[in-house]
């Protein structure tokens, strides 16, 4: 691990720690302001991926997992008006989403990496996001893996709503999974400026 690759560990550690608090919070009926964040780790792992290489980008991302665990069994201890300001289920769910779906990512990233600069950043955020959408929003919030911390009560996202508030009956995570992911998608297009940008920079030449 080479002193280049330390404000990708802090960028990371960074979104992974502020995602795991504002995924508490809403931002109107179906998202949470860890929508809008979250996807930056994405860009991380793809800027480091492109620049450095596979194996730094996967040092990258095991450095920050393991900073982001930390920081958030920290924020379990932390009280604040609703109870802890990390809970235990969030916490469990955002390390096995974000070390799955960046590794998943890296590996579909490394895979294109010959072809069009775009098609490598795009699919792996896109694949990477959907499967960190759904692993993360099932441990956290799902009424059926309660088991995992009986003492949360997370009984408000079981409720049984029309899907995005016009689809069929279900949970209210299901609809904050979709609209979570729905961002996600949107914003790995928006991403690919900053990635471009950034990676000529690094460079000096076109990514």
């Amino acid at each position: 691990m080479t002193r280049s690759h330390i404000p990708g560990i802090l960028a990371m550690a960074a979104v992974v720690v502020a995602s795991n608090i504002l995924v508490q919070f809403l931002f109107g009926n179906w998202l949470t302001w860890g929508a809008f964040t979250y996807p930056i780790a994405f860009l991380v792992t793809d800027v480091m991926n492109r620049v450095y290489g596979e194996g730094p980008a996967r040092r990258v991302v095991l450095a920050g997992f393991v900073v982001g665990v930390i920081c958030s069994l920290i924020g379990t201890q932390i009280m604040g008006e609703f109870g802890p300001l990390v809970t235990l289920r969030i916490a469990i769910g955002s390390g096995l989403a974000f070390l799955t779906a960046q590794l998943l990512d890296i590996s579909v990233f490394s895979a294109l990496r010959e072809g069009k600069w775009w098609r490598a950043p795009l699919a792996s955020t896109l694949v990477g996001s959907s499967v960190d959408t759904a692993l993360f929003f099932t441990i956290a919030f799902s009424g059926a893996l309660s088991w995992i911390e009986p003492a949360n009560d997370v009984s408000w996202a079981d409720e049984m709503l029309p899907l995005l508030g016009a689809g069929p009956i279900a949970p209210l995570w299901v609809s904050l999974a979709v609209a979570d992911w729905m961002v996600k998608l949107s914003l790995a297009l928006v991403a690919l400026i900053p990635f471009r940008v950034i990676v000529n920079r690094l460079t000096a030449q076109p990514a």
